[in-house]
């Protein structure tokens, strides 16, 4: 929004809720409804030249399967006929890297697909089906797709895996580090202005590579330890002990009804190849460029260091209060 903004669009918000959040003004028009409603989702595309389709369910917990096919599938398409339907003249549609790779021993381009072995995991279908969808709908309307990396930055307050993975090096939960793999990451206001680039220059029925710096995992977390002042983690984990365990800790979960406190199965499934990418094609077509990995990082590691800092302060003021209330009774 606020890279819409920047670029001089006036965009008109679409989501359950108007989020309270940095860099949402009183200048954006907000419709308020589900992306699963498509009434809701024709009604927000009336009058607008362009949509910009971001609304997705990113995760790898079992509690989400239920919603993430009716999200990322049904709600794009649900996005594509109504824009259809209103004369919007362009739509992006916001993929994922995973569906363009990785690939083992280079970079994966646009011109590349995942193995088939990851699409056991449901995240990783329920974007490529979504994006099969739109590039579909690439015949009959201008659709251009965008596939950001490993995405970090301030604002992620669910947090996403990806800011998960920077909250768990920050509260010291994660000890080691997945041997042999890697990341490219890239930082949250560079994808959103990515997104401004593919709605502007982008080409009808292409997809873009959105992302960063390729970064192996030892060196990822050590940047996050370093920059929030914590030891970082030092134990290299072969990839076959980490599948293991991560298989033990889903059975363990399933017997107990509840998810995984780290790494899911599916994780660790996706982290099997380094997870690298090239972004010539959207630098080349699109003149996207990016920040180095470590201003991505020290962003995402300002914000979850306040969101922490919060949290203690709450706990000490609820702590304070309960021990009023004792001593008065």
């Amino acid at each position: 929004m606020q890279a819409l903004l920047e670029a001089g669009y006036v965009p008109r918000g679409f989501s359950r809720h108007r989020p309270a959040r940095e860099g949402i003004t009183t200048d954006c028009d907000w419709a308020s409804g589900d992306i699963r409603d498509p009434e809701a989702v024709r009604a927000a595309a009336r009058g607008c030249a362009g949509i910009v389709h971001c609304a997705a369910l990113y995760s790898y917990a079992r509690a989400d399967l239920g919603d993430m096919h009716s999200i990322n599938v049904h709600g794009t398409r649900s996005v594509l006929a109504a824009a259809l339907a209103a004369g919007v003249e362009r739509v992006v549609v916001t993929s994922s890297a995973a569906t363009c790779g990785p690939v083992a021993g280079r970079p994966a381009t646009e011109e590349d697909h995942p193995p088939d072995w990851e699409l056991v995991v449901p995240y990783k279908r329920s974007k490529l089906a979504a994006e099969r969808a739109a590039l579909a709908a690439a015949g009959t309307q201008d659709v251009v797709v965008v596939n950001p990396t490993t995405t970090v930055g301030s604002g992620d307050r669910r947090p996403t895996p990806s800011g998960r993975m920077v909250r768990d090096v920050l509260r010291r939960r994660i000890r080691g580090y997945l041997a042999g793999g890697g990341l490219n990451v890239v930082a949250a206001r560079d994808v959103g202005r990515g997104h401004v680039l593919a709605l502007a220059r982008g080409r009808r029925g292409e997809r873009y590579l959105l992302g960063g710096e390729d970064v192996p995992m030892e060196e990822l977390f050590a940047q996050i330890a370093s920059l929030g002042g914590v030891p970082a983690p030092r134990l290299p984990i072969p990839y076959g002990v980490a599948f293991a365990a991560a298989c033990v800790m889903d059975l363990l979960s399933r017997l107990t009804a509840a998810e995984p406190s780290l790494m899911s199965l599916d994780e660790v499934r996706l982290a099997r190849v380094p997870m690298y990418f090239s972004i010539a094609k959207a630098r080349r077509e699109l003149g996207y460029e990016h920040q180095p990995a470590r201003q991505a990082l020290s962003d995402a590691v300002t914000w979850f260091a306040q969101r922490e800092r919060g949290r203690r302060r709450i706990g000490l003021l609820a702590g304070g209060r309960t021990a009023r209330l004792a001593r008065g009774a």
